[in-house]
């Protein structure tokens, strides 16, 4: 009974609130211990003002810590940091009940991110998670200048920007630092066009030595694969999302954004077929596999939490909101964890189905349908793994043959 919400009794000024928050924690799939929880953090924080003569409007983020600091001086255990009163202060402010705080007047630096962030979005038309990785350069080149008005790219020179791409590029992959002079690049064109820099600084970005497709994709065995599969319990809910997520992405070769956002009505049962969002705005119709199909009706009928959500793969626990694709990578590190690998990241299985399905036979076109390249070019990097064609296509060795001949 302790741990029944109806059990807990409140006082002070949280009290018209406390049924609508119950209401919005049990909606977003709390259950019973969870909820009643909540309300035992909301009970003591709302006696706590009462002491204090505190009015709801004068819960401010110093008011917080202060009762955080109170909570862990009276010695409880747990919901001591910010995250624990999170729920309750975002429902509070979803109702208008706290008060906004005065916006913080930003940075030369950080209107200048705003304006480009705009730009990429709406004239480049880039993804979100591009624009992340390109505003990432952009901060770390804006870090450097003063934080002055202009932020002095007037006085920039080539120098200055050959000396950042330096110092960037030091330690780093190739496809690393190739990553940061295409976005130093994007950002000097932006600021041309701004007039903020009076010479197309872009032409100055030194180029990053390196071989197109010359690195081997990093393929696991079948054996691997197996034994990530195998970590997943499909006897909890847990086991079952994890185990349809690892399928998804190692017979389908998709990436991990791409099964975060797979949504419930991008899949046709009757026609065996799902569509699948990709980079760029792009979609694509693919086969939906029997083996994969069977790992995701198994997740939906007995693992999906009901919720608002319309993507196939959410939180297990409360609140269940849609998975994103960093939890997706967790679920890949997680699985390989457990099965005794190293580290794998999500990518590596998108190399693992373009290598299978090279294996099985499938030409470089078809693989690149599946992945969703562009470019048979993007896709012919695995022609390098499959070393049975490579090898009826190998010549003899010039002294080998010799050899032979000589004796």
């Amino acid at each position: 009974m302790a741990n029944k919400p109806s059990r807990v009794r409140l006082s002070g000024p949280l009290v018209p609130y406390a049924a609508g928050f119950r209401a919005e924690l049990e909606s977003q799939g709390y259950r019973r211990e969870p909820v009643a929880d909540q309300l035992r953090l909301m009970a003591h924080l709302s006696r706590w003002m009462q002491a204090g003569g505190l009015a709801v409007d004068q819960l401010s983020p110093e008011r917080t810590e202060e009762f955080l600091a109170a909570r862990r001086q009276a010695g409880y255990t747990l919901w001591l940091s910010a995250k624990g009163l999170a729920p309750l202060l975002n429902h509070l402010r979803r109702l208008g009940a706290l008060l906004v705080p005065d916006p913080v007047v930003p940075s030369p630096a950080e209107e200048l991110k705003a304006r480009y962030k705009a730009y990429l979005l709406c004239e480049r038309g880039l993804g979100e998670a591009s624009v992340v990785g390109y505003l990432h350069v952009a901060r770390l080149f804006l870090e450097a200048r003063p934080q002055t008005p202009g932020l002095g790219l007037s006085e920039l020179g080539a120098a200055d920007v050959i000396g950042f791409v330096g110092a960037q590029c030091r330690g780093r992959s190739v496809n690393s630092a190739k990553y940061v002079v295409m976005a130093l690049r994007s950002l000097l064109r932006f600021c041309y066009l701004e007039g903020m820099i009076t010479a197309p600084l872009a032409d100055a970005v030194p180029r990053v030595a390196g071989w197109k497709l010359a690195a081997l994709p990093k393929a696991l065995s079948p054996k691997q694969v197996a034994a990530m599969l195998a970590s997943c319990d499909r006897r909890t809910t847990f086991g079952r999302r994890d185990f349809a997520v690892l399928t998804l992405l190692v017979r389908l070769g998709l990436r991990a954004g791409e099964v975060a956002g797979l949504a419930l009505d991008d899949i046709d049962w009757r026609a065996a077929e799902l569509v699948v969002r990709g980079k760029g705005h792009k979609q694509a119709q693919l086969p939906l596999p029997a083996d994969v199909g069977e790992a995701v009706a198994a997740w939906l009928r007995r693992g999906r939490p009901r919720c608002g959500a319309r993507e196939v793969f959410t939180r297990v626990r409360a609140p269940h909101q849609a998975l994103t694709s960093g939890g997706v990578s967790e679920i890949v590190a997680a699985a390989a964890k457990r099965a005794g690998l190293p580290q794998v990241h999500a990518h590596r299985l998108r190399h693992t189905a373009a290598t299978q399905m090279l294996a099985a036979g499938a030409g470089l076109v078809e693989v690149g349908h599946v992945l969703g390249h562009s470019s048979v070019l993007t896709t012919s990097i695995y022609a390098k793994v499959d070393h049975k064609k490579l090898v009826q296509l190998a010549k003899s060795w010039p002294a080998s043959s010799a050899k032979e001949a000589s004796r």
